[in-house]
């Protein structure tokens, strides 16, 4: 018996005595394919919620929309006298003088192919004016996205690190002002102050839009990065508060565990010990958040993108909305609710692959 051997017999007879089955290769496998099979289910589990989910997202996005007091077609004709007659043609040009089931079954067969219709109001593919608006919202909101999550994280951890001190005190106070500010009022005001100038202020930013035009190569990108100022800035202050107080929470509450304490007897630097043991772990509600937060990448800021006039997603649901354009609207409905259903889905399924409690 070699001393090499003797550690793992006394460890099976102890099992064997325990009633266990030894420890070795063959059982860690077994652990392994458990730990497979139960994430696998999980996530066909989460997968299927998701997929419930945008079905009934399909049929609320038909009736929802139904339910506004509106005649698109008067709305189409914009108060010019029109005969019945062609009140009636235009209706049955746009399929809404058939029964409102036959309507909800060719709206939910065409949807489920990728057909949401044709735009009462632009008379073109309802998916061609969704991709046509798409990259304005994705430049807006994320760039915005990567800025409030960025500065959310670092300033939720040096606040809740130090706590209780003055810059703690003033960083909570003034992300909970911002919080608590409606996204429209805040750019409304940046609107007022940097764009028309107030007192000793002077218009430096322009009111709206996407470009001024007529610009092209480096003159374009910095006439739209002009024009992205005001905008971004609003959704980075609304955002990277939200993002602080979860990241400032949540390590608020892993600042006490017994790890630390232990990471600090060892001898760690303070600094090490917050950015590789207690940030990490402190990490998992902020990533949630940030996967949902995520989805509202694609889903645009839709009173953010009208007060700025911005020719993105959002700004096309107001123009939809306003009329109604059905088609146009059910469809936007569908592409924000499937981008936030998607980004959970895909937080819930990559969740366990940093916390192994969550699904087992």
């Amino acid at each position: 018996m070699t001393a090499d051997s003797t550690p793992a017999l006394v460890q099976n007879a102890d099992a064997d005595i325990d009633g266990r089955a030894p420890a070795g290769p063959s059982v860690a496998r077994d652990a392994r394919a458990r730990n497979i099979k139960v994430y696998l289910q999980y996530v066909a589990a989460k997968i299927a919620g998701a997929v419930v989910s945008l079905f009934a997202v399909l049929v609320t996005s038909f009736f929802l929309f139904r339910l506004i007091p509106s005649d698109p077609v008067k709305q189409m004709t914009g108060g010019r006298r029109v005969s019945a007659e062609q009140l009636q043609s235009l209706r049955h040009q746009f399929g809404l003088d058939q029964p409102l089931w036959k309507q909800f079954t060719s709206y939910v067969g065409d949807a489920l192919t990728g057909d949401f219709g044709t735009s009462f109001q632009f008379h073109s593919p309802v998916i061609d004016k969704i991709a046509e608006a798409l990259p304005a919202t994705l430049l807006l909101t994320g760039t915005a996205y990567v800025l409030y999550t960025a500065l959310g994280i670092w300033l939720g951890t040096r606040t809740a690190w130090r706590n209780g001190s003055r810059s703690d005190r003033f960083n909570t106070a003034f992300a909970l002002t911002l919080y608590s500010v409606p996204s429209f009022w805040l750019g409304l005001l940046l609107i007022i102050v940097f764009s028309v100038g107030i007192g000793p202020i002077p218009g430096m930013f322009p009111t709206g839009g996407l470009e001024s035009g007529g610009e092209t190569g480096l003159a374009y990108v910095l006439d739209v990065a002009h024009h992205l100022v005001l905008p971004v800035i609003t959704l980075v202050a609304v955002g990277y508060a939200q993002t602080l107080l979860v990241m400032r929470s949540s390590l608020l509450d892993e600042m006490g565990s017994d790890y630390l304490t232990t990471a600090r007897a060892k001898g760690l630097r303070d600094d090490v010990v917050r950015r590789k043991h207690a940030v990490p772990n402190a990490m998992l509600p902020t990533f949630t958040l940030m996967f949902v937060n995520l989805g509202h990448v694609v889903a645009g800021q839709i009173l953010v993108e009208t007060v700025f006039s911005w020719p993105g997603l959002g700004g096309l649901f107001y123009q939809a909305l306003s009329v109604p354009d059905l088609p146009l609207v059910q469809g936007l409905f569908f592409v924000f609710a499937t981008a936030v259903i998607l980004a959970n889905t895909l937080a819930d399924v990559l969740y366990p692959l940093l916390d192994p409690r969550v699904g087992r």
